[in-house]
Formats: C-alpha cells, sequence, structure tokens
C-alpha cells in the first residue's frame, strides 16, 4: 500500500479522564481531526493503534489511565493522488462548482493524511483546480469542518479563486448552516460577537479568546423548539476555525453530538427518553448535528448572484422528526 511507503510519526495521548461509552475510534477520529474515523479504523486494523503497548479492535472502550500510541503516516508535501469517490456535485461549470460534502470526510490532505479527501476526489474528477493555496489545497477557497455535511464551493481557475477570496474577505459571501443544538434557547434570534482562538491548554480546539482571539460573528435564529433542544439556523458573519461549534457552547447550547465542544459523541434515543442504553443500541446521530445548508456568493464571470442549497442528510433529520415525537414543545409556536 502506498501508505506503507511513506514516513510516519508517532502521536501519543494520555487518558486521564472518565469517557462514558467512548469507542476508541471515535476518541481518536476526534482527536485527530485532519484523519477521517474509516482512517483511523484501518490504522487499528493495521495494529498501527496501541493501548497500553497492546493491539485492540476499534469497539474497544477507552479506560482512565489507558496510554495510546498512534503511528500516523507524514503525508509528502507536493503529491496528491487522484482517487475515484463519489461526488455529490449541485452545480459546475467551467470556473467553480459546489458539491453536497458528507460527514466524515477530511476537505484537504493535512497532518499526514494523505487519501480519502475531497481534493484527492477533485483530482481525479477536475482536469483543472485553482493553486492558489498549493496543491494540498488545489480548488479549496473555504472549507468544512470533517463531520459537517453540506454545501461547498470548489473552484477551478485562478483568477475566479482572487475573486471569490476577495468576496469571503470582504464578508460579501453569505452561509447559512443548521444545526440541532442542546438545551432550549431563550431568544428567537441574536448576534454573538466573540473572539475566537486556539485553546489554551488543548491545541486540537479553538475557545472564546478575549486576550489574543479573532474577531468572530454569528447570528441565529430559532426554526424550532423541541423540550430540551433547538433547531437554529445560523449565519456565521465571519470563517474562524470551528466557530459555530465555540459561539453556540459559548452561550451553552453547543451542538448535539459535537464530542470536541459537547463531551458526547452520539445521540441514541434512550437518552431523548431519559432512559438506560440499551446494550447494542444504534444511535440516532455519532458526529456533530451541523449543516451547510445554503450559500450565496457573485459569479465573477457570469457577472450575477448565484444562490444554492441543499436539505439537512438523513442522519440529522432523522434526529429532528425524532425530536418531533419523543420531545415535543408544546409551548412552542414554530
Amino acid at each position: 500500500m502506498q501508505r506503507e511507503l511513506l514516513p510516519v510519526k508517532e502521536v501519543t495521548f494520555d487518558i486521564k479522564k472518565v469517557f462514558e461509552d467512548k469507542r476508541i475510534d471515535r476518541y481518536l477520529a476526534s482527536r485527530l481531526p485532519d484523519y477521517s474515523r474509516t482512517f483511523i479504523q484501518k490504522l487499528i486494523k493495521e495494529g498501527a493503534v496501541l493501548v497500553n503497548g497492546r493491539a485492540v479492535k476499534s469497539s474497544y472502550d477507552i479506560q482512565k489511565g489507558d496510554f495510546i500510541s498512534v503511528r500516523v503516516p507524514v503525508l509528502e508535501e507536493s503529491k496528491i493522488v487522484p482517487e475515484d469517490i463519489p461526488l455529490d456535485i449541485v452545480y459546475e461549470d467551467d470556473y467553480l462548482m459546489l458539491i453536497n460534502k458528507p460527514y466524515d470526510m477530511v476537505v484537504h490532505p493535512a497532518g499526514g493524511h494523505p487519501s480519502g479527501t475531497l481534493v484527492n476526489a477533485l483530482a481525479f474528477h477536475c482536469q483543472n483546480l485553482s493553486q492558489v493555496n498549493g496543491p494540498l489545497k488545489a480548488g479549496i477557497v473555504h472549507r468544512l469542518d470533517r463531520d459537517t455535511s453540506g454545501v461547498m464551493l470548489v473552484i477551478k481557475s485562478d483568477v475566479v479563486h482572487s475573486h471569490i477570496a476577495m468576496q469571503f474577505e470582504k464578508r460579501h459571501v453569505k452561509k447559512e448552516y443548521l444545526a440541532v443544538v442542546e438545551g432550549e434557547i431563550m431568544f428567537d434570534s441574536d448576534e454573538i460577537h466573540l473572539p475566537i482562538g486556539r485553546h489554551r491548554v488543548d491545541r486540537q480546539k479553538m475557545a472564546v479568546r478575549r486576550d489574543n482571539g479573532k474577531d468572530a460573528i454569528s447570528v441565529y435564529e430559532v426554526v424550532e423548539r423541541f423540550r430540551g433542544y433547538t433547531l437554529v439556523r445560523i449565519m456565521p458573519k465571519t470563517g474562524r476555525t470551528h466557530q459555530i461549534r465555540v459561539h453556540m457552547r459559548s452561550i451553552g447550547h453547543p451542538v448535539v453530538a459535537d464530542f470536541m465542544y459537547s463531551n458526547h459523541e452520539a445521540c441514541y434515543l434512550s437518552d431523548l427518553l431519559d432512559k438506560e442504553r440499551e446494550c447494542g443500541e444504534a444511535p440516532i446521530i455519532e458526529r456533530q448535528a451541523l449543516h451547510a445548508h445554503r450559500i450565496e456568493f457573485f459569479h465573477p464571470i457570469q457577472n450575477k448572484k448565484m444562490e444554492f442549497q441543499v436539505d439537512m442528510p438523513e442522519d440529522i433529520s432523522r434526529l429532528v422528526r425524532t425530536l418531533k415525537d419523543v420531545r415535543p414543545n408544546k409551548n412552542s409556536n414554530n
């Protein structure tokens, strides 16, 4: 396999707290955001992941006191291997594309993740992609987190890339997300204006940083309230890393099943029914319930405003349907 020919590095984790029902593949996927969960599972199967010096299965539940070591490949910086990965193409012309990105897909190779990314798929599909951000980010003018699904803009031309990037910089690109969050939000709409920077201790995470954080603004509107949960529409005015996830946590309403910012990696029916979890129970959703629903921008070649949206994927839709059934809010007018 090509991965075996690449240099590797070792990453370690010292588990110092108790997790509830935390599979090692889910834990590592959350701690190594540049690697897909599928890729992590392959590493585990190949014996590249050791717990206390011993190989384990992907279903292993990590325990307090465990010492985990992971050997991951280091990507050769200049090489992108085209891969025949299916793409859900919303729109395409000679200059740009709109993709409906699935969750558990990394946008571009990074941190030693050489394959399975959106850029690998784009390299197979397209003869030309913009190179403004280098070969590892060919065509990428903005990004979505690995476990965030939804509409994403891809650029083929360097000239068009520069035009679109300027629209992002001037905040002319309008984006709209849908999210299910924990708790019932008090206001029907509000603006969150809090600076975001790297977490002081956990370098994989972001946090509200009033000392040296970058300006970040998110506007939200309540779509529907449930008992203990809320479906919201969120319009970020800036594009900071993990912005929506950090902002919603900052007001006490983290995104459902967002392990990094809510400490829950999945949501189960038993959770919604306030019952003990049944053995073997399948989760309703096992990634953050966040979806890039809509994007609006100006096409510099066609000289017109363009707007695209994609519906919520099945896992978030299933969560909303279940909340309607088991946790309706009788006092809500939505």
